[in-house]
């Protein structure tokens, strides 16, 4: 298989994407694509990129193709598995489902505002009120899938899975402009920021010397 994703700094998708790809355990070979600047106008006529109108992250596993992160998890759970990626209860797996695409549709207000810039860290960013009824609808979100299904281990849903990898950037973005969350929020951020594959990303992400302007100049 290959994954094509954009800067691991700022591409919040392409997250997703990577962090499917290792849950799957499949060997898959990944292709960084600077976004916005010369080589990503080239890339976008590439035929690779044909299907997705140009647009990442896409996987391509021989002749099959698939793209956005949503359906790259779906593919890949297909592929090995459903409970590798989704809870055995059916209760957990529904409202694990329902949290990826609440999150995968919504959330508009963050995504604008508070952009993925991993290398980043802002003190005192100002929060509108909208960003903020985000914050606070994705912390309920936490905390009743923590407190109805999180006994098995430290994620949402116990164990790491496919409601941690949609919020992943979010985690990302939480600490990037020091949002301010209670104690089992923190808990629960820790656990994914520390996870191997996320610190592998990180790692990956500052060493990076691409920047891109106006994903560094968030607005309230």
């Amino acid at each position: 298989m290959k994954l094509i994703i954009g800067n691991k700094n700022y591409s919040s998708w392409s997250l997703r994407g990577w962090l499917a790809a290792k849950q799957s355990g499949l060997a898959f070979d990944e292709a960084v694509i600077p976004l916005y600047g010369k080589a990503w106008g080239d890339a976008r006529r590439d035929e690779s990129l044909a299907p997705s109108s140009g647009k990442v992250p896409i996987l391509w596993d021989g002749d099959v193709v698939v793209w956005d992160s949503l359906a790259i998890i779906d593919y890949l759970a297909d592929k090995v598995g459903r409970d590798r990626f989704w809870p055995k209860d059916d209760a957990a797996r529904a409202m694990a489902r329902s949290m990826a695409a609440e999150m995968h549709s919504g959330y508009l207000p963050l995504r604008r505002h508070l952009p993925m810039n991993i290398r980043k860290r802002v003190e005192g960013f100002p929060i509108s009120p909208e960003v903020r009824a985000d914050i606070v609808r994705i912390l309920g979100l936490w905390a009743e899938a923590r407190a109805r299904f999180g006994d098995g281990g430290p994620f949402l849903f116990g164990a790491f899975g496919a409601a941690d990898i949609i919020y992943a950037p979010v985690v990302s973005r939480f600490m990037t402009y020091g949002v301010r969350v209670p104690g089992f929020a923190l808990a629960y951020m820790d656990a994914v920021w520390t996870h191997d594959w996320m610190q592998t990303w990180v790692n990956a992400a500052e060493a990076e010397d691409w920047v891109i302007e106006h994903f560094e100049e968030a607005t309230v």
